[in-house]
């Protein structure tokens, strides 16, 4: 059965970090509010963990799936390259609703890309950076069935997704409203794949 921890307070907030981290470690799978849209998450080097993931989302087994960082260090557990325009970017925006393709790393699970670029991203999210800082990159996905609107809070969880997750962090109504804009950073010039919550003319302006 799942739990579900808010983190409102101090207090309340330390005790769901603790019990995010014992459940990410143990391979499991949770929600996580962002700065964006809420998340199901697990760790980025856990193969079955992540195929959870899709399976919990009904998710095209051949679409890739983002990584959350806590921090700019925990990129290079997951990238390979990052290049010029990447830490441009990533300087400007990052913490923040933006997602960066770069080179993938060897050796991480197959499931989290089906070629050799991987997304990263920082969320504007203390909890969630903590979370992160703390256990390491997470897979993350946002928290819906695949094709549906993202959640934004726990009204917009469908019960039958509630149930197979292991832990949901609720922190009320997220602030964002879009899901994050995505850039390929491995092609010249910088590709925009998904325009989200950074608008293009802020990308080209960077």
């Amino acid at each position: 059965m799942h739990r579900i921890l808010a983190i409102t307070d101090k207090e309340e907030q330390g005790k769901a970090l603790m019990a995010a981290i014992q459940v990410i470690r143990s391979g499991g799978v949770i929600a996580i509010p962002t700065d964006t849209v809420y998340g199901i998450a697990a760790s980025a080097f856990d193969e079955s963990a992540i195929a959870r993931i899709f399976q919990i989302k009904k998710r095209d087994e051949n679409k890739s799936i983002a990584v959350l960082l806590g921090d700019a260090g925990q990129a290079a557990e997951i990238a390979k390259s990052f290049p010029p325009k990447a830490i441009a970017l990533a300087s400007a925006y990052w913490p923040g609703g933006l997602t960066l393709l770069v080179g993938k790393k060897n050796g991480l699970p197959a499931s989290l890309s089906g070629n050799e670029k991987i997304g990263l991203r920082i969320p504007d999210h203390p909890f969630a950076r903590e979370l992160i800082r703390c256990c390491g990159p997470l897979a993350t996905s946002s928290a819906n069935f695949s094709g549906q609107p993202p959640a934004l809070c726990l009204a917009d969880f469908s019960e039958l997704l509630e149930d197979q997750l292991d832990l949901i962090i609720d922190d009320g109504p997220v602030s964002g409203s879009v899901a994050s804009t995505v850039v390929d950073c491995t092609v010249n010039p910088v590709q925009i794949l998904r325009e989200g919550a950074i608008s293009k003319a802020e990308i080209d302006q960077c």
